[in-house]
């Protein structure tokens, strides 16, 4: 184990502002989190205790009667996310129904504790003697999605009892496990960061040391002697090269995601620079070769993960939603690490467009996979046999408080355009920031800053890359033309001076109560092209706006979108428009499209409307065709999908 050092003299120190403190106003997204709070909470608690077995599983632990378990072995999980979602909702949308059904949950899974601390209802339910033996079957990943929870339930509720069982089970674990103790490399990365939360939250240091050590075990499985069940290639579950020395994404794609945060949250802890060093070499793995536009991950079904780089095909995309859902946490963590808002750029991308489509319109459908074209195929679903996704989806649109504003020594950071309140104390003064947008349909921004006496500090308002000319870092997509417009930055009505620095507008003075920054940022439609590495995207363009990459899918255009092509000459413009009842900014333009004959032979040529959407929103009418990357021309044979 490393020598711990609690002192980030190397490292940022930007603190992200609690959930707990910031409340939603937004257009955008409050209705999200409303939905989030009837729909899609409604569906996971039907699921967890009426459809499935889930919660039957910890009452039976608790009957102690000999009934066997059912189910799979890693749904214990699922529970623990819909309770986090239900406390992240519980502070959007206080409702005493619900706190009553997490409070009647969190009794039930407390009796189903063993007096020693352990809890997972497989072993307990079936031959509590094997537990440890097998780092493949979860233990530790549901546990940590357990004091994930718990610790969302004390910030929102101040409650703790939940808190308590997860204290005890961390004892549990600690008791077994660390230096002179038992080895063990988890197998399915998540407790990492959950110690980390836990930390956080009792001031405990030994979960820290421990989340360090659960990270420092990764790469030695040859000479610790670890043993898998489920996998040969311990690269899957990123266990075959130590975690600091690691250069390149591998493996699946949401243990990566969960690993590579804990590994950020300890770095961010302890000062060790060793990992944010391995961090910011994968991070540029993923980001350079191995993303999608949408800020989605994962092209292999595989193993639900990595192949090889620039291996992005659009129509066999795995981009699972919790891998979207992870890139949020792993890019949240580098930002606080590093000062640098390009990891904003990423997280941004990936929240309104590869996180968001698992999400269905009604809120109550699912995506588990997200493609970036179909053939019609493609549907979504009410529930999964392995359902991490509409829980880790609900979690996530919930606890959107938690990625708007950051504070550092010196001053406050916007990061993401989001209508809200809250309160920061800086330099023991309160300041109250009040956001106001109606983005991402429009780029108007105002910002009441207010304080209690004058005081000097800086506003840092983050400059999005897709404002500029890069539409992600590295040279992975770039935009087919250089940009035009910059943003407009008002402090109180009049011109201010900034400087630039990291992506952000910094605004240094001595602000005083009410004080409105007018931020108005400009939302270009801008073609995308791709290197020519990504094969299956070479000859062909996609279209942004903003944050929000766009789509074509057959509902809009008479039940086809592999029949249209996006010439060099084409222009777009701007369409008020509904998908369903999703309030949306679509494009319009005259485009070529093609009709094929039986033989597969280009039979007509017509120019007419095409109606393009924010990806998002795509396959809520119904299974029909889709495509983000559209070809630039027609040969003449249908080209390809």
């Amino acid at each position: 184990m490393s020598n711990l050092c609690f002192s980030q003299n190397n490292l940022v120190k930007i603190e992200p502002i609690s959930f707990s403190q910031v409340t939603i106003t937004d257009h955008f997204w409050k209705p999200k989190l409303q939905l989030v709070a009837t729909k899609t909470l409604g569906a996971c608690i039907y699921q967890t205790e009426t459809a499935t077995p889930r919660i039957r599983n910890f009452q039976k632990v608790a009957r102690n009667k000999g009934e066997k378990h059912e189910g799979v072995f890693y749904d214990d999980s699922d529970v623990f996310k819909a309770l986090e979602a239900m406390a992240y909702s519980l502070k959007n949308n206080p409702d005493a129904t619900m706190e009553r059904k997490a409070d009647e949950w969190i009794e039930i899974i407390a009796a189903a504790q063993q007096p020693d601390g352990y809890l997972n209802t497989f072993y307990t339910l079936g031959d509590i003697k094997t537990r440890y033996t097998d780092m493949s079957m979860h233990e530790d990943y549901n546990a940590g999605h357990m004091i994930e929870a718990a610790v969302a339930y004390f910030n929102a509720t101040g409650k703790r009892k939940f808190l308590d069982v997860c204290i005890r089970w961390a004892n549990h674990f600690d008791a077994l496990f660390g230096p002179n103790k038992r080895h063990w490399v988890t197998g399915h990365q998540e407790l990492e960061l959950a110690l980390v939360k836990l930390f956080k939250t009792t001031q405990d240091k030994k979960y820290l040391h421990l989340a360090d050590w659960l990270l420092l075990e990764r790469g030695h499985q040859n000479a610790k002697g670890y043993t898998w069940s489920e996998w040969k290639d311990t690269a899957y579950a990123q266990d075959l090269v130590p975690v600091k020395l690691q250069k390149e994404i591998t493996g699946h794609a949401v243990r990566a995601m969960y690993m590579y945060t804990g590994a950020a949250d300890v770095a961010a802890q302890t000062g060790d620079t060793g990992y944010l060093a391995a961090m910011v070499r994968v991070w540029q793995d993923v980001v350079y070769r191995n993303m999608y536009l949408t800020g989605g991950i994962g092209s292999s079904g595989g193993n639900e993960g990595f192949s090889i780089d620039y291996d992005l095909p659009n129509d066999k995309a795995y981009c699972e939603t919790c891998a979207s859902v992870g890139m949020v946490f792993w890019n949240q963590r580098m930002n606080a690490l590093t000062g640098e808002a390009k990891y904003m750029d990423v997280l941004e991308r990936s929240l309104y467009n590869g996180a968001l489509d698992g999400l269905s319109l009604s809120g109550d459908r699912f995506f588990y996979g997200n493609p970036l074209a179909s053939s019609g195929k493609n549907s979504r679903k009410e529930w999964f046999g392995t359902a991490c996704c509409p829980s880790n989806i609900a979690r996530l649109i919930a606890s959107l408080g938690d990625y708007i504003y950051a504070k550092d020594a010196k001053g406050i950071y916007i990061n993401l355009f989001v209508g809200s309140e809250t309160t920061i104390q800086l330099k023991k003064q309160n300041v109250r920031v009040n956001m106001q947008t109606n983005y991402p349909l429009d780029g108007a921004i105002q910002i009441t800053v207010s304080t209690v006496a004058a005081q000097n500090f800086a506003l840092h308002i983050r400059k999005p890359g897709w404002v500029s000319n890069d539409v992600v870092p590295g040279d992975l997509y770039k935009f087919a033309s250089a940009t035009i417009l910059q943003p407009k930055l008002l402090v109180n009505g009049k011109p201010v001076i900034t400087t630039e620095k990291n992506g952000y507008y910094i605004i240094q003075r001595i602000w005083k109560k009410g004080d409105v920054v007018t931020y108005q940022l400009p939302m270009e439609i801008k073609r995308v092209v791709s290197k020519d590495a990504i094969k299956t995207n070479q000859g062909r363009v996609a279209i942004e706006r903003g944050p929000i990459v766009y789509c074509v899918e057959g509902a809009d255009n008479n039940g086809k979108a592999m029949n249209i092509a996006i010439p060099e000459t084409a222009i777009f413009q701007e369409k008020s428009f509904a998908v369903l009842d999703e309030k949306v900014v679509a494009l319009s333009a005259q485009l070529p499209t093609i009709q094929t004959s039986a033989d597969g032979k280009i039979s007509e040529r017509i120019v007419k409307e095409v109606i393009a959407i924010p990806y998002y929103t795509w396959c809520n009418r119904g299974s029909n065709q889709m495509q983000v990357w559209l070809p630039l021309n027609f040969t003449d044979e249908t080209p390809k999908k």
